[in-house]
């Protein structure tokens, strides 16, 4: 068996998520079906992170198992055909070593959280952002950030349903944007951690969201992380605004 890594990018918008789930569309149970038209015998397909419903990737990793050497360039140009009418492309095929393991071998993923904020509600552009009608303050929002920088019990921010063993997380960095629009603002949130909570981001941004807009001060913040109760979480952000943007291997 030869072992491919797969750089992908893909519109969350129409699928139920990463994980493959019985009679409904997911990512890497479209991927497996294309990935089957090369090889049948095909098992199956490991992401390094499992977006939830909506949520995009622009630089997610995945490895596949097939039987023969196959060039890498075919393996792409395969799958880029078989998946011409989904919202997914292929970027990269690599061969790498069979002790790869694109979810355990990663030492760092990033993602990033997209606000839009203008008086007109978004048309095209509806599913790849929360959109706002109101400017947030982007000042205060990275005064609160801060203290979630770091290592942490997380479980306020994280949701009821999390199957992670232990609620500690790091947080090694957020950082937030605030670039112009034709007709408003964009307002971007880079997270970057060795791996997160089930809804951890979202439910982060949703909370700044309310520091940004003067409904918190900053300290509550704080105060939220400091309670470890859900309840104290700000309401969770949409999907739509959330991208795997990045992930690191040594």
């Amino acid at each position: 068996m030869y072992r491919f890594s797969l750089k992908l990018e893909y519109d969350g918008t129409c699928f139920h998520g990463w994980q493959i789930q019985d009679n409904i569309e997911t990512v890497q149970g479209v991927l497996l079906e294309a990935i089957r038209n090369l090889e049948p015998s095909c098992q199956e397909v490991v992401g390094a992170g499992r977006t939830d419903a909506g949520v995009h990737a622009t630089n997610q990793i995945a490895h596949i198992d097939l039987e023969k050497l196959w060039e890498e360039y075919t393996v792409q140009k395969a799958l880029n055909f078989y998946l011409a009418k989904k919202p997914i492309s292929v970027l990269e095929v690599k061969l790498v070593d069979k002790n790869f393991h694109a979810r355990f071998s990663a030492i760092k993923r990033h993602y990033i959280y997209k606000i839009y904020y203008r008086g007109a509600s978004l048309t095209f552009e509806r599913n790849l952002y929360w959109n706002i009608h109101y400017p947030l303050n982007e000042e205060q929002m990275k005064v609160a950030a801060m203290y979630l920088v770091g290592k942490h019990d997380f479980t306020t921010f994280r949701s009821s349903s999390c199957q992670a063993k232990s609620p500690m997380k790091t947080i090694d960095a957020i950082l937030i944007k605030k670039n112009k629009s034709d007709h408003g603002f964009i307002y971007e949130f880079q997270f970057s951690a060795r791996s997160f909570l089930h809804n951890q981001i979202r439910s982060i941004v949703g909370s700044l969201e309310k520091v940004g807009k003067g409904s918190w001060s900053p300290e509550r913040i704080a105060q939220a992380l400091k309670a470890k109760d859900r309840s104290h979480c700000g309401t969770v952000a949409p999907p739509q605004g959330l991208y795997l943007s990045g992930i690191e291997y040594d």
